[in-house]
């Protein structure tokens, strides 16, 4: 399996250019649109189609590069079901997998953050065992931090915050080996305590991440929500913009 990070200083956000180079299958997650060049000059390079973009959720920070992807490759559009979105895709649940070559991707539900998010964990058949070895987190868990829950509701942050707590038991039911790819770090307004190094691993995370200490669901909400940093700017328009899915469309 490939695996090609792109990291966007500009904004502090990860996304991922991977897939199956046997069957000349590739996807990306979370793409930003200022990088969408870049994924093609990539994929060219190893000789392989972007047949599939992945969104963990709508991105509430910048424009997502899914709609231009789609258009100048004609991917498969995928998002977790719930997501509100305007455009033609493929809506996840829970547990879903899509196969891409000898690389399987199975969405997990991770709401807290957003009410509609996934996070994606992917095996590689090639290592015979159906085991993932890494997951693409989202904003779900962050390194050294976890996303922000009050960016995507009106007034019921702690109730998500709640949900974010049971989606984030979830990921650590996975195994400790399994490397993290977060969709953001340090200098994203979507956490606060984020590390200035993109990827961890579940296991270090589970030892490290303070926010993972607190076992007690209200405890961790009012935890969460103390002291939130400002919202993104134009963050609406940024959200009406991907919920439309239009090409070009202003930030």
């Amino acid at each position: 399996m490939l695996l090609r990070p792109f990291l966007n200083d500009a904004s502090s956000c990860a996304s991922y250019l991977f897939g199956c180079t046997t069957h000349a299958k590739l996807a990306v997650v979370d793409p930003h649109a200022d990088l969408v060049d870049e994924y093609l000059v990539a994929a060219a390079a190893i000789g392989a189609r972007i047949v599939a973009v992945f969104e963990t959720h709508i991105q509430a920070d910048h424009i997502s590069g899914l709609p231009a992807l789609v258009e100048r490759t004609g991917a498969t559009a995928y998002l977790p079901a719930g997501a509100g979105v305007e455009f033609d895709h493929v809506a996840l649940v829970d547990g879903e997998v899509v196969e891409l070559g000898n690389t399987f991707v199975t969405a997990i539900a991770t709401p807290g953050h957003a009410p509609a998010h996934h996070a994606y964990a992917l095996a590689d058949l090639r290592r015979e065992t159906d085991e993932p070895w890494l997951v693409f987190s989202g904003d779900s868990l962050l390194i050294g931090d976890v996303g922000r829950p009050d960016l995507h509701v009106a007034g019921d942050a702690h109730g998500q915050a709640r949900l974010l707590h049971a989606s984030l038991r979830r990921l650590l039911e996975l195994r400790d080996y399994v490397v993290l790819y977060p969709s953001h770090y340090a200098g994203s307004v979507c956490g606060r305590g984020l590390s200035g190094n993109p990827f961890s691993s579940i296991g270090f995370e589970r030892a490290h991440n303070p926010l993972l200490a607190l076992a007690d669901p209200d405890a961790f909400a009012d935890a969460l929500v103390a002291d939130m940093p400002p919202r993104p700017a134009e963050q609406e328009r940024i959200v009406g913009a991907n919920r439309s899915g239009k090409v070009g469309a202003p930030a």
